[in-house]
């Protein structure tokens, strides 16, 4: 887990809770709490619920038997108080009476629908919105040490796709090819592989294609996307496309046009430009091409400590993008039944630019069958 002072995190959302009227954010095991306190708790049946409420002490509600686990995380260097319940007490109440709510609470974005409602029972009468406006706002803006574990993250997956070229072989499958990925994905930096898609073939078509038992077959395009997470906890996400022998003039004429329009995009990042007007790079690139009705996803979506979070760089989206913000950069085209591409480098917005995080080439690596 990435070392981050926790205590300032605590300290902002407390002051943007107060802003946003809330009685009190309450903030369950996933990626906020791992933000927010650096305590990775597994999400059990059990409630573990942190309490943050403005000008007060943040309270770390939690079963007693874990309790040496909490306070053994970043969370027990914090002195915040830990808060235990036993196995016949009631979690909620508990939770109800530490947040001493009578407007509205906030919960996580990711909270399980029991606890929500389990919240909801012990304090009725008391509104529940969506915690996002605090703990987004906060994420989204990335600090020069989170960006520091984006660019670890980037060159480890930058090492995988070095290692690629040498998997694909005439007569392998998808599945063989999947699981050699997945091996390296762990031996070349993470701490597990979150996702890995090898679409060959028309099942390049496919922008979140399963790994299958297809084979390689000569003039095959292969759309490789993987990720995942290493031990500061953020993630990587990086997409390149090979070839097994020469994929026909028509292929890579398209792929041509797909390297402008994600050159494009990359380009247009800067602060102050919404984060829609890079997808409208990306996208007119591609009408240009002809290849437009094919480009079927939004260009981006953030990245840190989830593979997918704010901001998304989609048609709509008017939020200017700010120095720190980090996403995506992705466009493809998937023609039905035939073939599909997509290039994605992960980028930071700078003061001046995109910051690009992933090294490899762009070009179409062709491979000898």
């Amino acid at each position: 887990m990435l070392t981050c002072d926790f205590a300032e995190r605590l300290a902002v959302a407390s002051v943007a809770a107060e802003q946003a009227q809330f009685d009190a954010v309450l903030v369950t095991p996933g990626p906020d709490l791992r933000y927010l306190i650096g305590y990775d708790a597994v999400p059990l049946e059990r409630l573990t619920c942190l309490v943050i409420r403005p000008g007060g002490t943040p309270v770390l509600v939690a079963p007693a038997l874990e309790r040496a686990a909490a306070e053994a995380s970043p969370a027990g260097a914090l002195g915040i108080d830990i808060a235990t319940w036993g196995e016949t007490d009631d979690p909620y109440a508990l939770v109800a009476s530490i947040a001493n709510a009578s407007r509205r609470v906030a919960v996580d974005d990711h909270m399980w629908a029991a606890k929500v409602l389990g919240l909801r029972d012990a304090m009725p009468g008391v509104d529940q919105v969506t915690a996002g406006r605090v703990v987004n706002e906060m994420r989204m803006r990335k600090s020069p040490h989170e960006v520091q574990a984006l660019q670890a993250a980037a060159d480890a997956i930058d090492r995988v796709h070095a290692a690629v070229p040498g998997l694909l072989c005439r007569g392998r499958s998808e599945q063989e090819i999947g699981r050699d990925i997945a091996e390296l994905i762990v031996s070349e930096g993470h701490v597990r592989a979150d996702f890995i898609i090898v679409a060959s073939g028309p099942n390049g078509a496919s922008p979140h294609h399963e790994v299958s038992g297809r084979r390689l077959q000569v003039g095959d395009a292969i759309v490789v996307d993987i990720g995942g997470t290493t031990d500061q906890g953020y993630c990587s996400d990086e997409t390149r496309t090979y070839a097994l022998g020469d994929p026909g003039d028509e292929y890579r004429a398209a792929y041509a046009a797909l390297q402008a329009s994600q050159a494009a995009a990359t380009k247009a990042v800067r602060p102050g430009v919404p984060c829609e007007t890079i997808d409208d790079a990306a996208r007119t690139s591609l009408v240009d091409a002809g290849l437009g009705e094919y480009f079927i996803h939004r260009t981006g979506h953030g990245i840190g400590l989830q593979t997918h979070e704010e901001p998304y760089i989609v048609a709509g989206n008017v939020r200017p993008l700010e120095p720190g913000m980090a996403f995506s950069i992705e466009p493809g085209f998937y023609v039905p039944g035939r073939f599909g591409a997509r290039i994605e480098d992960i980028v930071v917005c700078g003061p001046d630019g995109a910051q690009v995080l992933n090294a490899r080439p762009r070009d179409l690596v062709m491979v000898e069958p």
